[in-house]
């Protein structure tokens, strides 16, 4: 999963965080691992036209093909660099969003009127959750799938709840 929580829930300690990211299916040695084999197997070609003039028109193409792939990974990577931390003591909830450009959403409310509500239908994703208290309504989790969307959301009530 996902998320990490400082301890198992249900907590039977009142304070306690939960830590959230986007699930990362290629990590960073592996970007550079995959983009050495691209290379490797793109220019497998290339190598039968080794002193011709047709690779000096190839040759372009092939790196504007690899120059195009990397900035693309690149910035699906970066946009994914989002942790959601929410922190929970024995009178507050403070749910900390780290957005991918740098800036910082914060949330803060009364722990005893915070509850967890999960949309099935109708939010922006599948099985939405939303965490209310005072005065605002957040998001958490947006970025996990359905299924752990709704694993979460079950662990949100047991800890919020203890």
């Amino acid at each position: 999963m996902p998320y990490e929580w400082s301890s198992e829930p249900p907590h039977h300690d009142p304070d306690w965080q939960l830590s959230l990211w986007p699930y990362r299916s290629l990590l960073r040695k592996d970007f550079v691992l995959f983009m050495g084999a691209t290379a490797t197997l793109v220019s497998l070609p290339l190598i039968t036209l080794l002193g011709t003039v047709i690779l000096w028109g190839l040759l372009p193409f092939f790196l504007l093909m690899l120059w195009g792939l990397w900035t693309a990974l690149n910035i699906s990577y970066k946009r994914g660099e989002v942790l959601e931390e929410l922190t929970v003591d024995e009178t507050t909830a403070h749910l900390t969003r780290h957005n991918p450009k740098g800036d910082t959403q914060e949330w803060e409310a009364k722990r005893y009127w915070v509850t967890v509500h999960l949309h099935p239908k109708g939010g922006p994703v599948e099985n939405y959750i939303t965490l209310r208290g005072g005065d605002r309504e957040v998001e958490i989790g947006a970025f996990l799938d359905a299924g752990e969307r709704l694993a979460l959301y079950d662990d949100l009530k047991r800890a919020l709840r203890a």
